[in-house]
């Protein structure tokens, strides 16, 4: 299929890159050229929540079940409305009627559910065809012999069923992901379903489970960035299932992103006997390459075809994408590039109020795309696979991937652990394509070695070649894993990358500017957690985003270029608010970047600034958080983020002088005096030279409403499952929003569309109502599709204001007898703006380490080198007597030293009364900093070779941070101790300033 269509190169405001396109569409009907087919099967349901006898059968009654298309949850009109472990769970069934297309006698035929939820049943005209109980991965089933032909009618049944305490039926054991903390329970089928026909000489489908087949596998090797070449081989599992014997040419051709064929070749004939499987592959050399990078969604389409005679038999399209990995030095590489991971850990269910996790692909793009646009690289799904839409999403948009199996918090055994592997290995098959990802993880929490090698054995038979690194959390010190990486905490290696799997998941509505601002929400205010302060989790905007800052400075500190150990960045948990569990006073988690309704919190643009770069900052941005509309008597704070080395701040052209800098990116303005008008922050480079601005005017009264409609890029399908998500404002008589506005808005909704609304703090959220309050002046509501095309006209109505309204026009989806052509993600475009990985080193040296020969101590001498041993598991610690509370380090060799960084035990709970020495001359003495991991020691340069850290009074005690398991069990900040005389250290690091770099090749 060709597709042209007008498209911003930018995303100029973040409303999205769906607002209102001109389109200009060149739309060509498939032709029977292929002679295999794959369809949609989502159009025309009917489901039944309920366990009613005899719903398998062809002839059953279910004329008043609903009808609805999938994907699509019975339960959610809950999302969002009711906490994660209030929704509705148990038995719904699904049944749907359809026909095959004309000659398709005697072909092969398949079925493709993404998931359902918990347990499933699945029936073909009254037949029992499998049973499928993970919850989380895609299966497979053969119905060639159950289906009947054309023109008579087929039925698919599927009975659901959702409980929390699901057992697997030959194990009468649980899964350990169906959790209610963490696995939004989105019943019955939420996920894509696909017909498939093909010939009986075919390829296989990538559906282990049920199928036990690998499909086809699409990898480059010999990869040379700089020469734009790679070594392309396809390979695909091909049966014969014919009666006779089949001898076949595998053919290949290689389609860039335009349609434009780049290669075609070709392997050796092949012959199968009946019923006979084998691997076939070809390869080749291809030149002119694109790679797929971070905001750079390159992918190829590769077509890999049997031919009988010179005739085409079966083909396959995979939509790939070619990228180069490497995992060393404690370092990510990206096409040769060190990349810092800076990112989301985010539910896999990702998903949205009134809806759940069914979006639409288009929606999963805006969503998915946002992270990258706040210059996220990386997305870490948290406990369970995502769903497959969400994958090609991450392809398009070049957003890189974490993909987990399934798990909760710790390791298992016996069947829970088989079911682990048996859902890593479908995951892994169904997935191996996909480029953007990148890292298997296979467990929430550490795991045994012996486990941890059964996953990487998993991943070596089914993707040798995909360029992927296996690991877990934590994982510190294990010789298998690929990469580890606490959670909360930075760790540093020199060998696999490790990065945090998850930081700063403090929480805040989009509500609450600051306490100045109405509601007038105090920062903190709200009720206990379990019995404990949770003040964390109920900030203000301004906190929030200063917190951000604060937790990421730990990461961006020990980054790649500050020494021979690094830390690989981190993941903040989480991106958007999302309906799981939660500390603060609302019933749904609002750790996110952006509200449910993917609406920017001052953190988006915090990390947008922190994050623009591939290590080091490489665009100037500045941010002033909150806004300018405060009455006559507010003097506040005023926090500006920047990636400058200088922030001088304005208000009306007047300066209020340069503000106070901490954790590199945060500027701090004491009390700032609120006057009508422009309020201005002015970054400047280490020469003085002005390098970034931002503005923010003060708002006139509220006048009018506004709504922008933000809908696929060809429009909203009538197809019963599309969402047109509208923006409405609250703005001033010159269109500036108004962004302390809180008016309620009445909605009015005519036409062939149905109401799914949005969320906003109030009574049930607000899900589902017809009238909602602007938060900050801003919401969001959805409005979905019907099977009948037409015109659809939304009205948002508020008192006091100018009224508007909207008119949308649904286009006509095509389905014929329960299938359609048009696949979910079809006419997407990939997102390109960042452009190829840049060449030349992503960072600075700006510190050299330097090596440790020996060291002794006060005590515990057998230990010292446990405190320089690049494994953060293992610590050296005195006896608990202060008199023994000192450790010596000889140095490789004389060295002019300006920074010491340490990781002491108890880093986060304890401060630690040192003096430092080098050569015997003081350089520090003072009370280490409690953190979430390094204390790092700067003082005039000063040369030496033996460097002593003694203590000098009493452990100072105090949680600084109360991190809080859901359990209501405190998080562990290394190893503890009563005694007051105790002095830990788990790795120590000496550094000097590099020599001067000349011509330094960062870009």
């Amino acid at each position: 299929m060709g597709l042209k269509m007008l498209l911003p190169t930018k995303l100029s405001s973040l409303t999205g890159f769906c607002i209102l396109f001109t389109i200009a569409v060149v739309f060509c009907q498939e032709t029977a050229a292929n002679p295999r087919t794959k369809f949609n099967f989502n159009p025309g349901w009917k489901v039944l929540v309920g366990d009613p006898a005899g719903a398998e059968a062809p002839g059953f009654n279910d004329a008043s079940w609903r009808k609805v298309t999938l994907p699509w949850a019975w339960n959610e009109d809950e999302a969002y409305k009711l906490d994660i472990h209030s929704l509705t769970t148990g038995v719904a069934w699904y049944r749907k009627e359809f026909k095959l297309p004309p000659n398709t006698k005697g072909k092969k035929v398949f079925l493709e559910f993404e998931g359902v939820r918990q347990g499933g049943e699945f029936y073909v005209n009254g037949q029992h065809i499998g049973r499928h109980e993970n919850g989380a991965m895609a299966v497979g089933f053969d119905i060639s012999e159950l289906v009947k032909p054309a023109p008579a009618m087929n039925v698919v049944a599927v009975r659901t069923d959702s409980d929390w305490k699901y057992r697997e039926k030959s194990s009468n054991s649980t899964y350990q992901w169906n959790n209610e903390n963490f696995n939004a329970n989105y019943g019955g089928i939420p996920k894509n379903v696909y017909l498939h026909i093909s010939d009986k000489l075919y390829q296989t489908l990538p559906l282990y489970s049920h199928l036990g087949t690998t499909g086809v596998y699409i990898y480059a090797r010999d990869i040379d960035i700089q020469a734009r070449m790679a070594t392309i081989t396809a390979e695909s599992e091909v049966k014969n299932e014919h009666t006779s014997a089949k001898t076949f040419q595998y053919e290949v051709v290689i389609e860039d992103l335009d349609g434009k064929k780049v290669k075609t070749f070709a392997g050796t004939p092949t012959t199968l006997a009946p019923g006979e499987s084998q691997k076939v592959k070809a390869s080749a050399r291809l030149d002119n390459l694109y790679f797929w990078s971070w905001g750079y969604g390159y992918l190829y389409t590769v077509h890999t075809t049997l031919k009988v005679d010179g005739n085409p038999i079966d083909e396959v399209q995979t939509r790939t994408g070619f990228r180069k990995t490497a995992f060393k030095d404690g370092m990510f590489y990206l096409n040769d590039r060190v990349l810092q991971v800076k990112g989301y850990a985010q539910r896999t269910s990702n998903e949205w109020p009134g809806v759940g996790m069914s979006a639409p692909a288009w929606l999963s793009d805006y969503s998915n795309r946002l992270m990258v646009e706040s210059n996220g690289n990386l997305v870490r799904w948290m406990h369970i696979t995502p769903w497959k839409q969400d994958v090609e999403s991450c392809d398009r948009v070049g957003l890189i991937q974490a993909m987990p199996a399934g798990d909760a918090e710790k390791d298992v055994q016996g069947r829970q652990w088989e079911q682990r592997t048996e859902l890593m290995r479908d995951a892994i098959i169904y997935n191996k394509n996909n480029p953007s990802i990148i890292f298997y993880e296979s467990g929430n929490e550490s795991i045994s070695e012996e486990h941890m090698q059964e996953m990487k054995d998993i991943r070596d038979k089914y993707d040798p070649y995909g360029g992927r690194a296996i690991g877990s959390r934590e994982m510190l010190d294990s010789e298998v894993a690929e990469y580890g990486g606490e959670m909360l905490y930075i760790n540093k290696s020199t060998d696999i990358p490790m990065w945090a799997t998850e930081y700063s998941r403090d929480e805040g509505l989009r509500k609450y500017w600051d306490e100045f601002t109405p509601p007038y929400h105090k920062d903190g205010a709200g009720p206990l957690y379990k019995g404990q302060d949770a003040s964390d989790y109920n900030r203000n905007q301004d906190s929030h985003a200063k917190e951000n800052v604060i937790r990421w400075f730990d990461y961006w500190r020990e980054r790649p270029g500050t020494g021979k150990r690094v830390s690989s960045g981190g993941v903040n948990i989480v991106f958007s608010d999302t309906n799981t569990h939660y500390r603060g006073e609302e019933n749904y988690r609002r750790s996110g970047e952006v509200d449910a309704m993917r609406i920017p919190k001052d953190g988006f643009f915090a990390h947008q600034i922190m994050w623009d770069g591939w290590v080091e900052p490489e665009n100037p941005r500045t941010h002033i958080m909150g806004h300018w509309n405060y009455e006559p008597s507010v003097t506040k704070d005023i926090f500006v983020v920047s990636n400058g080395e200088a922030v001088e701040l304005f208000v009306n052209g007047k300066s209020k002088g340069k503000g106070e800098q901490s954790h590199r990116f945060l500027y701090t303005f004491k009390n700032i005096s609120f006057e009508p008008g422009t309020i201005s922050a002015v970054s400047y480079d280490k020469a003085g030279n002005k390098v970034s601005e931002a503005n923010k005017e003060t708002a006139g009264k509220p006048a009018a409403l506004r709504l922008t409609v933000m809908q696929q890029p060809d429009g909203l399908l009538a197809n019963g499952h599309d969402l047109a998500l509208v923006e409405v404002e609250v703005v001033d008589s010159k269109g500036n929003r108004c962004p302390t506005a809180l008016n309620m808005v009445d909605f009015n909704l005519e036409g062939a569309a149905e109401w799914r609304g949005g969320i906003a703090q109030g009574p049930d959220n607000y899900i589902l109502a017809k009238s909602l309050p602007v938060e900050g002046g801003v919401n969001r509501v959805l409005i979905r599709s019907t099977t009948k095309a037409g015109k659809i006209k939304l009205k948002a109505q508020a008192a006091g204001l100018k009224s508007a309204a909207v008119t949308l026009k649904s286009k006509p989806f095509k389905q014929e007898n329960g299938l359609a052509t048009r696949l979910p993600g079809d006419k997407l475009p990939s997102y390109l703006d960042r452009g190829p990985t840049p060449a030349g080193q992503s960072y600075v040296v700006s510190r050299t380490p330097v090596g440790i020969v020996k060291a002794t101590a006060g005590a515990n001498q057998q230990d010292v080198n446990k405190s320089f041993d690049d494994n953060e598991l293992s610590d050296w610690e005195n006896d608990g007597l202060l008199a023994t509370g000192w450790i010596s380090y000889e140095l490789e060799r004389t060295a002019v030293l300006s920074e010491i960084s340490m990781k002491l035990n108890n880093w986060r709970n304890r401060s630690y009364p040192v003096v430092i020495t080098i050569d015997g001359k003081e350089v520090f003495k003072g009370n280490t900093v409690r953190s979430l991991g390094y204390f790092t020691v700067s003082f005039p340069p000063t040369s030496g070779k033996n460097v002593m850290i003694k203590l000098i009074g009493p452990n100072i005690d105090g949680d600084a941070f109360g991190f809080l398991e859901i359990t209501g069990v405190k998080e562990p900040a290394g190893n503890t101790t009563d005694a007051k005389g105790a002095l830990g250290i788990n790795e120590i690091e000496f550094y000097e300033k590099p020599e001067p770099l000349t011509g330094s090749t960062l870009k």
